[in-house]
């Protein structure tokens, strides 16, 4: 261990624990190194992050990591213009998509929110992206240990609020700092991470 909580891999480099080294976190350190915490743009790409975000309420990421391919293909690539236009009998063709995670709740969400998702780019300027990132707070100051990073913020709650005033489902204020941590809203690589 390392200053902050992070590790050194065998590779040398310093990342957040949970990007440790080991049979099965290749997935893990992938996504910690490449993807995490780094800025993403746009309506599609944000309704993906919401999506499989929501998807992972109650299960570990990397079980949503290893289905993702599954996911856009289950779910047109994300385009929300695309996913508002399933029906009942997209819904049942998803509860038996063995690609993705066959919950009927979180099915019915992610259909909810690209209706949602289109009325914000109809109604809100610079749409789902203008949106969600209003809500990125100022800078602060870098967790040192994994015990410093929230699981919510006030401006998650905030954005969970809005969210759902706007119809949004599986959106709560945890969802959202996931997201918000996800999509660089927010960088909580630790203080020593190599990635930060």
């Amino acid at each position: 261990m390392t200053e902050g909580g992070a590790l050194t891999g065998a590779d040398g480099l310093t990342r957040c624990p949970w990007a440790r080294d080991g049979d099965g976190y290749a997935d893990y350190r992938t996504y910690h190194d490449a993807e995490w915490g780094r800025p993403v743009r746009g309506d599609v790409e944000l309704f993906e992050r919401l999506s499989l975000e929501a998807f992972q309420s109650g299960l570990s990421w990397l079980t949503i990591l290893r289905r993702r391919e599954g996911f856009r293909a289950a779910f047109a690539g994300f385009r929300p213009e695309k996913v508002a236009r399933f029906t009942d009998a997209d819904r049942e063709r998803l509860l038996t998509d063995p690609g993705i995670i066959r919950n009927r709740a979180k099915i019915d969400a992610v259909i909810a929110n690209a209706r949602a998702a289109l009325d914000v780019a109809e109604s809100y300027e610079g749409g789902l992206d203008a949106l969600i990132w209003s809500y990125a707070p100022g800078d602060r100051p870098a967790p040192r240990t994994v015990a410093d990073v929230p699981a919510t913020t006030p401006e998650s709650v905030a954005l969970a609020k809005e969210l759902k005033k706007r119809g949004f489902r599986f959106v709560g204020p945890t969802t959202a700092y996931a997201a918000m941590q996800a999509c660089g809203l927010v960088n909580d690589h630790l203080a020593a991470c190599a990635f930060r």
